[in-house]
């Protein structure tokens, strides 16, 4: 996009009038306001920016906030939430928060583990960029590929796709309310990632707004800032306004099957044969297993037990998928009763948890399913976990109120792309990845209890997943691993969870991040750093 000489001067005059007006008492918020209407090609509604004063402000702060520890009253709030309509006004927000030197944190779908995107904790004042309100979706059927907003979730771009043909996909995520501005910033897994990659495996073009305020398609921005922006995580490097992906074939017919073992049913022993296969298996087949304890039944002296679902997706029909099994994995006893032939669609409710017979329509209200407060934390794991091992796990989950690891399956076109085709790494040689959640109900009164358990049995799983580093994935973001500091974002400090997320490509990031955001206007706990200026110009 170009702008005229005029629009460079209007921007020059806006900073000289908010300079003028600095030694008033103009609020910081009446300041953005008016260096928004002349910054922005469109005008701008008063009601695009909601302050703590107004009454909405809580339920726009909340609408898509997913980790409820980060909504409590002890945590630091915004000053005010910017709405934008269009994409001038948020290329406006971008050069008005930098003029101002107001810090700035962006929303697209609030999925952040960590809540970065609505709260930080290292900065105050801050404001909220929400990008809900861009969520066109524009799909090429004939061109395989479709232009979808920042604000849009991955749900809808899903439906859209479906309503124009019924054998065309994308594999991201399997959680229908994620944002995919920040999705695909970091990987965007699914159940076709052994089949097709990641959805950032699948970008073909992007458009973001730099540091300086500049629109930047992939051409504009080249291929090294494109390189990062798939997978190096999200709020560095620019402010995504949308994505081109790239659909891929589906079959009309799709299977899917859930089976539950527990432990009285041999469930730790399967677990053990479903670690050697599960990377090796067809790259049509994609078998999860969702693991948690589960309360005794109704007879008298049950005691709890672990639960093992093994959740599943096959691109394909039934006949197939059994032929598959018998000859891969029969040891889970599936049978043609426990499969459900279905359309892609239909999987995609199947397996983001939603009741059968729901219409594929739900996926257009983008509302999500699981809103808890809630710690999360990742592995990889390169090695089978021993039965020992395992049971020494039990023990530990069974400890606990309200614990659920999730174990997905690598291998297929995971283990075919190299580790620095993108920024996420983690490829060949991985089995699977985990997951650790912990939730709970009653806000603060008992969360130290419930860390300590999720950090507890993290550090039980040390011997048990990658080394050197323990790798982690972005997505599921964890300040656990080191936090940025207010006006220190240290090379050395980020290291160490910059290795754990992204290996040897953290080096690669770095330097981009120096060469596009020397002077760190994207940034937060888990940013990527700038080197310092002085080591600019000879290491980039």
């Amino acid at each position: 996009m170009k702008f005229s000489s005029n629009f460079y001067i209007l921007s020059l005059l806006s900073l000289i009038l908010l300079l003028a007006s600095s030694t008033t008492s103009i609020s910081v918020e009446d300041k953005f306001i008016q260096c928004l209407n002349l910054n922005s090609e469109l005008s701008i509604p008063l009601s695009t920016v909601c302050t703590q004063n107004e009454s909405t402000f809580s339920s726009i702060l909340e609408s898509s906030a997913q980790n409820l520890r980060y909504l409590e009253p002890s945590k630091p709030k915004p000053d005010f939430i910017f709405t934008p309509l269009y994409e001038s006004h948020v290329q406006a927000s971008v050069i008005c928060a930098k003029q101002l030197g107001i810090h700035l944190r962006v929303r697209s779908g609030g999925h952040d583990y960590e809540g970065l995107s609505y709260v930080s904790q290292i900065e105050t004042p801050f404001i909220i960029v929400d990008l809900s309100k861009l969520r066109s979706i524009n799909v090429d059927i004939v061109g395989n590929s479709a232009w979808i907003q920042a604000g849009a979730t991955i749900g809808e771009v899903y439906y859209r796709i479906a309503e124009k043909s019924n054998i065309h996909g994308f594999p991201a995520g399997l959680c229908t309310s994620l944002g995919v501005g920040g999705h695909i910033t970091g990987g965007a897994y699914g159940t076709m990632m052994r089949k097709y990659g990641l959805g950032a495996d699948n970008v073909l073009d992007a458009r973001i707004i730099d540091a300086n305020g500049k629109i930047l398609d992939r051409a504009a921005m080249g291929e090294d800032l494109f390189w990062a922006i798939r997978g190096g995580g999200g709020a560095s490097f620019g402010l995504i306004l949308s994505w081109k992906i790239k659909l891929v074939p589906v079959p009309e017919t799709v299977t899917v099957f859930t089976v539950m073992k527990n432990l009285e049913q041999g469930a730790t022993k399967i677990l053990y044969r479903w670690q050697q296969v599960a990377d090796k298996l067809d790259e049509n087949l994609f078998i999860r297993v969702i693991i948690q304890p589960a309360s005794p039944g109704q007879k008298t002296g049950q005691k709890r037990t672990i639960t093992t679902l093994y959740n599943a997706v096959f691109l394909g029909g039934t006949e197939k998928l059994l032929q598959v099994m018998q000859q891969s994995f029969p040891e889970l006893g599936l049978t043609k009763i426990d499969c459900i032939e279905t359309s892609w669609i239909k999987s995609v409710l199947y397996i983001g948890g939603f009741p059968s017979n729901t219409p594929p329509e739900i996926l257009l209200k983008g509302k999500s399913t699981f809103k808890n407060y809630f710690k999360a934390k990742s592995d990889f794991v390169k090695e089978p976990i021993s039965e020992t091992a395992l049971e020494g796990l039990w023990k530990r989950l069974l400890a606990e109120d309200s614990p659920l690891m999730i174990w997905n399956p690598y291998g297929g076109q995971m283990s075919k792309i190299s580790e620095s085709e993108t920024p996420f790494p983690h490829r060949n040689g991985t089995l699977f990845k985990i997951q650790y959640v912990i939730t709970w109900h009653d806000g603060e009164k008992n969360e130290t209890k419930h860390m300590d358990w999720i950090r507890k049995l993290y550090n039980y799983m040390a011997p048990y997943v990658s080394k050197f580093p323990r790798e982690a994935y972005v997505n599921y973001r964890d300040l656990d691993l080191g936090m940025n500091k207010k006006d220190n974002t240290s090379f050395v400090q980020a290291s160490v969870w910059g290795v754990k997320y992204f290996k040897d490509n953290f080096n690669r990031l770095v330097r981009v991040k120096t060469k596009f955001d020397p002077d760190n206007f994207f940034r937060h706990e888990q940013s990527i750093p700038p080197l310092p200026s002085e080591d600019h110009y000879n290491k980039v």
